[in-house]
């Protein structure tokens, strides 16, 4: 299996994600991460904490396509993802996205086509609680252009 993908409510442990990119990819010379994380503020806002929703199954489905649009484009060896769910704090860990390939630029591109893809076109839902109320977070113009490049 080079692809694995989790929607999860728990946290993550990035140096066992790390470990398991690692396990059997002698022949991959790179190796890229990201991991993203609740922000205090978002929008001018202080943010407290926030509540992340998904379409159970789809969202699993969806988030498989898009690491097979890397594999296509790409000549990557293996792809990790994990989405958070639930309520979630300032500090907490939210995404997982980890590559591995032969050369840098495979790895490097394909993590940021997958976070780019991620943020527009997984079925997740971002609420926000800040000290004027909840707010649902609407879609970013920044990441529809960012995602529009691949």
């Amino acid at each position: 299996m080079d692809i694995k993908i989790t929607v999860q409510a728990q946290d993550f442990d990035p140096g066992a994600e790390i470990k398991w990119l690692e396990r059997d990819t002698s022949e991959d010379g790179a190796l890229v991460t990201f991991i993203g994380k609740v922000r205090d503020h978002n929008q001018g806002e202080q943010v407290a904490h926030l509540y992340l929703e998904h379409y159970a199954g789809m969202a699993e489905r969806s988030l498989q396509q898009i690491a097979e649009q890397a594999k296509q484009r790409w000549q990557i060896g293996k792809i990790r993802i994990i989405h958070r769910v639930g309520e979630l704090h300032v500090d907490d860990n939210i995404v997982f996205v980890g590559v591995t390939s032969a050369h840098r630029q495979d790895a490097f591109y394909a993590s940021q086509m997958i976070m780019d893809y991620l943020k527009t076109e997984a079925p997740f839902w971002k609420k926000e609680q800040t000290a004027a109320g909840s707010r649902w977070v609407t879609a970013n113009q920044n990441d529809q252009n960012e995602a529009q490049k691949w």
